[in-house]
Formats: C-alpha cells, sequence, structure tokens
C-alpha cells in the first residue's frame, strides 16, 4: 500500500501536534521530516518520533523527494509565503487557518496553487468534529428546516502571553480565534455573509491595544439569503475552553458543544463537579485526526480537499470585514472590505 510522504513546518504547539498524529495515528502517511526556524526544536521533535530528517527552512524539507506534500503550521504571518513556496516546489498542501492575514497575501497563493495545479486544503478541523459533522448531516437534510440564526460562541481559558502580541507573528483575534466560527457561519448556514458588525473591548487588558488586538469581541452578521447571526470570541475566559455552536432553523434548533468535557458529572460534598475542557488541542483532539486522515485519504484518492482554498478566503473575507467594522465602529459589507483591501 502506498503511503503519502508528509514534511510538518512549523512544530510549536500545533505542528507538534500534527507531526505526532501523522506518526502515530494516520497509517496511511508516512512522516519524513519536520522544519522549523529554531533547528533545534525540530532536531528534538524528530528525535522524539523516531524520525529521520530535520530541518531549519521549509526550502531545505523540499528537497527530500519522498515530500509528497507539506503540512504548514507555522505562524500566521508565514501562511501564505509558505503556500507559494511548497506549490512551487509541486507539493500538495494543508495549510493551518488562517490562509493569511491579508487578501492580498492570500490571492497571491491561492494564484500559486492554481498555477502549480496541486491541491490546497485549510485547516478548519471543527468540520471533522463529531459534533459539527452530525449537526451538518441533520441540517442538510432538513430537519432545521431554513437556517435563520447563527449564534457561536469561542473562548480560550488563558489570556496570552503579552510578547506573544508584541511578536505580531499571528493575527489578531478575528483572523486567529474568530476565523473558525466565520467558517462555520458559511458552512453550517450554507449561505454567504454579506454584512457584518463588529463590537471589541480592551476593557481589561487595555495594553493589548499598542498592538492593534483586543481581547473580546462581538460580531453581528447578515447573510445573502435573509439569515442573520451573532459570533462571541474571548481569550481569557479562566474557567475553560468554551466552544459552543446554535444553528436556529424554521423548524427547530440545532446546538453543538458543551461546557463539559465530557458528560460526567461527579458528585461530592462539594455538590455536582463536571470537568471542563482546558484546550483546543483536548477540545478538538479527534477533529485533528480526523482532519489529517481526511486530507491523506484525499491525495490519495486524488480527489479535491473538502475544505479548499476558497473556504479559507471565503472565510478571511468575513475577518477583513469584521476588522474593517472594528477600526470605523460602523457595519462594514463583505464586498466592501475587499475592495478597500485590493485597493489599499
Amino acid at each position: 500500500m502506498r503511503k503519502l510522504g508528509i514534511g510538518v513546518l512549523g512544530v510549536g504547539e500545533m505542528g507538534k501536534r500534527h507531526a505526532e498524529n501523522i506518526r502515530r495515528m494516520v497509517p496511511q502517511a508516512r512522516l519524513i521530516a519536520v522544519a522549523d526556524v529554531v533547528a533545534t526544536r525540530a532536531q528534538q521533535l524528530a528525535a522524539e518520533l523516531e524520525i529521520e530528517h530535520s530541518f531549519g527552512s521549509l526550502e531545505e524539507m523540499l528537497e527530500r523527494k519522498e515530500v509528497d506534500c507539506v503540512l504548514i503550521a507555522s505562524p500566521d504571518k508565514f501562511h501564505a509565503q509558505a503556500v507559494r513556496t511548497a506549490a512551487a516546489a509541486g507539493k500538495d498542501i494543508l495549510c493551518e487557518k488562517p490562509l493569511a492575514t491579508n487578501l492580498a497575501d492570500a490571492r497571491s497563493a491561492l494564484a500559486a496553487v492554481a498555477k502549480a495545479g496541486v491541491r490546497l486544503q485549510v485547516g478548519f478541523m471543527r468540520r471533522y468534529d463529531a459534533g459539527y459533522a452530525a449537526a451538518m448531516r441533520r441540517i442538510e437534510a432538513g430537519e432545521i428546516g431554513e437556517p435563520v440564526i447563527f449564534k457561536s460562541i469561542g473562548r480560550d481559558k488563558d489570556a496570552p502571553p503579552i510578547a506573544a502580541y508584541q511578536s505580531k507573528l499571528n493575527g489578531m483575534l478575528l483572523y486567529n480565534n474568530t476565523i473558525h466560527d466565520f467558517d462555520l457561519a458559511r458552512w453550517l448556514m450554507r449561505d454567504e455573509v454579506v454584512e457584518v458588525q463588529a463590537y471589541t473591548t480592551v476593557a481589561i487588558r487595555p495594553e493589548v491595544a499598542k498592538y492593534g488586538d483586543v481581547v473580546a469581541s462581538v460580531v453581528n452578521l447578515k447573510y445573502q439569503h435573509g439569515a442573520i447571526g451573532n459570533i462571541e470570541s474571548y481569550v481569557q475566559a479562566v474557567y475553560g475552553y468554551d466552544i459552543r455552536t446554535e444553528i436556529v432553523g424554521s423548524k427547530g434548533s440545532i446546538l453543538v458543544g458543551s461546557t463539559q468535557q465530557t458528560l460526567t458529572t461527579f458528585l461530592t460534598t462539594r455538590g455536582g463537579v463536571q470537568p471542563l475542557a482546558d484546550h483546543f488541542l483536548t477540545r478538538f483532539s479527534d477533529a485533528y485526526v480526523a482532519e489529517v486522515r481526511d486530507f491523506v485519504q484525499t491525495m490519495l484518492d486524488d480527489r479535491p480537499p473538502r475544505v479548499s482554498g476558497e473556504d479559507g478566503l471565503r472565510a478571511l473575507e468575513i475577518a477583513v470585514a469584521a476588522e474593517s467594522s472594528h477600526l470605523q465602529s460602523k457595519p462594514c459589507s463583505v464586498a466592501q472590505a475587499d475592495a478597500l483591501t485590493v485597493q489599499g
């Protein structure tokens, strides 16, 4: 049986998990190499996973002929360039979200993919979560009728260190966190967002503002066919990692997610105690495995990816509109934000 040779770029928290999953949980794939600008970090992970090759750059890793495709898990601001480089080398690509942190880079990356004739999948792993996948099946089956309202909550447990803002390696909250909800907002509602209005705050951590970011946001959505929506994002909920989504339709509603890590409730002298999810790698551990397995099988079967580069671009367009709304303190159409970005 042929195995797909994969190289992983960026072995921080996310890339390390992807590399571990490929090595241990995806029998149809072979982890050929890992690469990171901190070469010693790549070397250490290669040793832990008992693979032969580690590199200090993507270009070095691409010289390995056994690398059929590249999984990009570098910081956000480097995604688009990595996509262009991997595409030019003729490699298929699974790129973590966001596709880019601006639309010009995103379009350039997609143009490079098209020119090279390679395939690109964007890492919206929530589509592979069992709960979200089940919700989509019910929506497609018409069980809640016509979707009318989209509501989503995304709360991280721990506040990022100020150094994470200072580095500016990752996109602001709307690009790094809310981008998942923007994708779900399109996918689950089966409609396009045409206008957004963002409300944001740094009230509990004002120093974040100097780095062009926010601590929390609420983004209201208008859809092409009349539906509406609302997305809340928050980076320091303290109590746990909390992801919940509801789709309200003309015949009913579907709720996905829970504050609980499991369905188990412990009853003690202190009352009921429920274990909470504390991290995205915990909450979506199975989804990350399912995502990579699907990517690998898609590449081996020579099919188009289920989550395309176009999906990455559409979610990014909503994020750009939301940032424009945040900066201008007024509603912004997705088409308007797009035009402003192209002209600017």
